[in-house]
């Protein structure tokens, strides 16, 4: 047996906002949405594989992440350094910014960290070893 991860499922206080940011943000698509005892249920997923894998956003209250947040987050593999550099700039100008962009060598590569209307963090990486410039080499 070979099990597959294909979802990741965040707490939302306001799921229309988190639905609003990774649509923004991340570009991902709604491909599911349900509404189980009252409480709304939405599926993200990629435009080019949108039930691959998919974020699931629960409206839920929850305590607040912790302040200063762990490294804990959800990576996003971007096409380009200069990509990282407008997600950056994008996180600055929205008041979502958290942390780079940053060169941090091989492995970890170019990175910038944001935060969602719940505040986990997000990082979108040029140059790791997985997603977009993915090697056979660790």
């Amino acid at each position: 047996m070979q099990p597959t991860c294909t979802h990741i499922a965040l707490l939302c206080r306001d799921v229309e906002a988190s639905v609003a940011f990774y649509k923004e943000y991340v570009g991902l698509i709604e491909v599911h949405r349900r509404v189980d005892h009252g409480v709304t249920v939405v599926w993200m997923g990629e435009a080019a594989r949108p039930r691959a894998f998919v974020l699931v956003l629960i409206a839920a209250d929850h305590n607040d992440v912790a302040d200063p947040a762990p490294v804990a987050h959800l990576g996003y593999a971007v096409a380009t350094r200069a990509d990282v550099d407008l997600m950056a700039a994008r996180g600055h100008a929205g008041g979502i910014a958290v942390y780079g962009p940053v060169e941090a060598g091989p492995i970890v590569g170019y990175f910038c960290l944001l935060r969602d209307p719940d505040g986990n963090q997000i990082e979108f990486s040029h140059g790791q070893s997985l997603g977009h410039d993915a090697t056979e080499q660790p």
